[in-house]
């Protein structure tokens, strides 16, 4: 960590702001989502499909807001945005905790969803300015404070959740309402280059009809779809091939441990050998890869399979540390670095699709696949799908759109 706190030392005031912010938002995060479903149901008395419901809200009101958020953001500035999204979460925390009615827990939900939609696009967008040629690196220490929230968040919560699920909530919402004011203070004011100029719509266009981003965005499509198999595939191997939980946290501790320590090295390697695309075209490869390590698990005692499992989230990580602070900075340099935060709206959006498609296509290929000698098929087309997604990023890497847009477009201006 000293080697992530000299790095971060290296990024302007605002920058060091922003790492801070995101650490604070994933801890004050999983403090609470894991631990929600169970005390809907089990303490609150809801069905499981109530609490599906408020899960599900959450997540479509943050996603599919994710484009008016990042296009607040370049109109009205960067930081009222963060801020908005931080109070709008420190007022739904709040009500998880006052009321366990379900006309308030979908409120709560929604709120919290919504927030996320003001404030991630605006945070990255802002990040991307503040960064100027280092946004790589700018945003591999994003994602080590992103993934040190992710391993912190829910032990608080667990402690927490000990003592009262009131107390975890309202401590969780004290973390939001303290970011609020951590931004107040200490983030100056920036605004997009295309701050309150022409119509919304045309905006929209302009990231919509940007044809090496829209190629870019869908060939990104099995990267999401991928990643997020850390929270549905595997722990539905892992209970199929132990016939417990128990080892599911630690596919989360492995990932986040690789994330905060292997970030910076992993990143720092690849820019001294490949372009951005180069990087993350071998990043797609290694997480398509990872899901062959499940093929023979069948065939494998349990333990030896959760071993595979183990192996498969290890590689499947490390693939995404290659993607992640490449494609970020890539969508920056898409949008010309002027409608920052739109094309980052416009590309949670479009995720959010693939996560959905995804899931649902796995999902479904897992139930149908279950206790037959096919089981091994759904891993099989996830890494298909990897390395699909892989050679997509290597055509277009190979047709030099990626670096002819860069070059082309407008530069950011600092009010």
């Amino acid at each position: 960590m000293i080697g992530t706190l000299r790095a971060s030392g290296s990024f302007s005031p605002a920058a060091r702001v922003l790492f801070v912010n995101q650490l604070g938002i994933n801890i004050g995060f999983y403090m609470l989502m894991p631990y929600l479903a169970d005390h809907l149901t089990a303490q609150a008395g809801m069905a499981i499909w109530t609490a599906g419901l408020v899960l599900g809200l959450r997540n479509v009101s943050q996603q599919g807001m994710f484009l008016v958020g990042g296009t607040m953001a370049d109109r009205l500035g960067y930081r009222p945005l963060i801020m908005a999204g931080c109070a709008l979460r420190t007022v739904a925390f709040a009500m998880f905790a006052l009321s366990a009615a379900v006309p308030a827990v979908i409120t709560a939900a929604v709120l919290t969803g919504f927030a996320g939609a003001l404030f991630n696009p605006a945070a990255r967008a802002y990040l991307a300015h503040e960064a100027g040629e280092r946004k790589v690196e700018a945003f591999a220490l994003f994602n080590v404070y992103y993934q040190t929230g992710i391993l912190v968040g829910p032990l608080i919560g667990m402690a927490l959740i000990s003592l009262d699920f009131r107390i975890m909530c309202l401590t969780a919402a004290a973390v939001f309402a303290a970011l609020t004011v951590l931004q107040w203070r200490h983030l100056p004011p920036r605004t997009g280059a295309a701050a309150g100029s022409g119509p919304v719509l045309a905006d929209w266009r302009e990231a919509i009809s940007n044809r090496t981003f829209s190629r870019f965005a869908v060939t990104m499509f099995a990267y999401y779809a991928l990643s997020y198999q850390i929270y549905l595939g595997l722990p539905l191997e892992v209970r199929r091939l132990t016939g417990s939980e128990s080892g599911v946290p630690v596919l989360y501790v492995i990932s986040a441990l690789l994330g905060i320590f292997a970030q910076l090295p992993v990143t720092a390697w690849c820019e001294r050998r490949w372009r951005p695309a180069q990087a993350m075209s071998v990043g797609l490869a290694l997480m398509g890869l990872a899901f062959t390590l499940l093929i023979p698990a069948d065939h494998l005692p349990g333990l030896v399979g959760l071993m595979l499992v183990i192996a498969c989230v290890t590689v499947l990580t490390l693939g995404t540390l290659l993607v992640f602070p490449f494609e970020m900075a890539t969508i920056a340099r898409l949008a010309g670095e002027r409608l920052v935060g739109t094309y980052y709206g416009l590309y949670n959006l479009i995720s959010g699709i693939g996560i959905l498609i995804g899931n649902l296509l796995i999902g479904l290929s897992l139930d149908v696949t279950n206790g037959t000698s096919s089981h091994a098929l759904p891993w099989l087309f996830l890494a298909l799908a990897g390395l699909a997604s892989a050679y997509g990023m290597h055509a277009l890497h190979h047709s030099g759109r990626l670096t002819e847009q860069a070059h082309a477009q407008p530069a950011l201006h600092k009010p």
